[in-house]
């Protein structure tokens, strides 16, 4: 029992590397030489696209963003185009009704009052007359190709949900946006892995993904994590989540740690929503239990592995080794976390210490908002990011 208690403190790490290491790196390599399902449309028989999008005090980049839809190398007839602006007080709504007036594709509905992303796209969905939706947000820039590129896979049957291909603009050393970037960058290859391996990609990038409307299941209206939640119901149909490497599109990375930790916490709290929510898909299928569980599950409860380890260090710290240097490891990226925000508001850079600080900040905003879930009362409604920062 003493030597049990003795190793505790190591073996509470296990599922912490698993899920951030070992996983990825094998599913990666597992599927560098598989591709996606070969069974495409052709942009002359491309289907017919609805395109829904929440916008709130937007007017920085709407104009972008509306310029790089229709710039996409796709039938103009073939698209509509609905965006809901929700109570903006700047010029959102203007450069809306602009560009609406001079394209009938574009539609647009005003709400008066806050609603929040989640019921806004809940309401424009029942509004949607194509049975293929683009999900997309208004910092998100399109590619020539987004579109096609998307659509394509629909003509195969068992496809549910595509996800797109992000690529990062904005980065800066002063900030946490390289560290940021380098996770994405890694968990699109996770993904992309998981659509080839077993058709059950874990949650497409949600600021734009295509889906079949006739699979939509409006989201709880105080869910925060609404991407996630789209994609599981995809699973649970019986339908397959792919990632496409070539439905580019380009967002403006977050550089600022405070507001991309308040974004983290936000998003833990959906995630630990979307945990209780879906406690049957653990159970359902092999493929999407173990891809859930290893991708995700572990990691929202990596923070609570590394808390035990700490516990169960402490509690063996005179008559274990492992145990001293596991404490000594923990004091270590505490202080080394707390001279990066130092050197951060001092205008010096080191990237390995800002690389710490950023999977630090990240469990801890998982810890945070598991207990902002506790708590409740969440209305699903959260500021956005400040982006195009310099």
């Amino acid at each position: 029992m003493t030597n049990l208690l003795h190793l505790a403190s190591g073996l509470f790490l296990i599922p912490v590397c698993y899920t951030y290491v070992i996983y990825p790196i094998a599913t990666i390599l597992l599927a560098k030489k598989k591709t996606n399902h070969q069974d495409f449309h052709t942009i002359e028989n491309a289907p017919r696209i609805t395109i829904l999008m929440a916008a709130h005090n937007e007017d920085l980049i709407i104009e972008k963003k509306i310029e790089s839809i229709l710039a996409c190398n796709y039938p103009l007839a073939q698209l509509e185009i609905i965006i809901g602006t929700d109570c903006c007080t700047d010029r959102t709504d203007q450069i809306i009704s602009q560009y609406a007036k001079e394209y009938p594709q574009i539609k647009h509905q005003q709400f008066d009052e806050r609603q929040g992303k989640v019921r806004i796209i809940n309401k424009l969905v029942s509004k949607s007359k194509h049975e293929l939706l683009v999900l997309t947000d208004a910092n998100v820039l399109f590619s020539e190709g987004t579109l096609f590129e998307l659509s394509k896979h629909f003509k195969n049957s068992s496809i549910g949900l595509v996800d797109s291909h992000m690529k990062n603009y904005g980065m800066s050393p002063t900030g946490i946006s390289i560290p940021e970037q380098s996770y994405i960058s890694l968990e699109v290859k996770l993904k992309d892995a998981e659509g080839k391996l077993w058709g059950t990609m874990m949650g497409p990038f949600g600021g734009c993904f295509a889906m079949r409307k006739s699979l939509y299941k409006a989201v709880p209206e105080n869910y925060l994590v609404d991407d996630f939640h789209l994609n599981m119901n995809v699973l649970e149909q019986g339908a397959l989540c792919l990632h496409e490497p070539k439905a580019l599109v380009y967002e403006d990375v977050s550089n600022h740690l405070s507001a991309e930790f308040n974004r983290k916490i936000r998003i833990s709290t959906g995630n630990y929503q979307n945990l209780v929510h879906f406690a049957a898909m653990l159970i359902k299928s092999k493929k999407i239990a173990f891809t859930y569980i290893s991708h995700k599950v572990i990691r929202w409860l990596s923070p609570f592995f590394i808390l035990a380890s700490l516990i169960f260090a402490v509690l063996t710290y005179s008559d274990s080794t492992m145990s001293a240097l596991l404490i000594y490891s923990y004091l270590s990226v505490t202080g080394i976390v707390m001279i990066d925000i130092s050197f951060m508001k001092a205008g010096i850079h080191f990237r390995l210490l800002r690389y710490i600080t950023h999977f630090t900040s990240m469990n801890l905003a998982l810890l945070i908002g598991f207990f902002r879930f506790l708590k409740g009362n969440s209305n699903g409604i959260w500021k956005r990011t400040e982006r195009l920062q310099n």
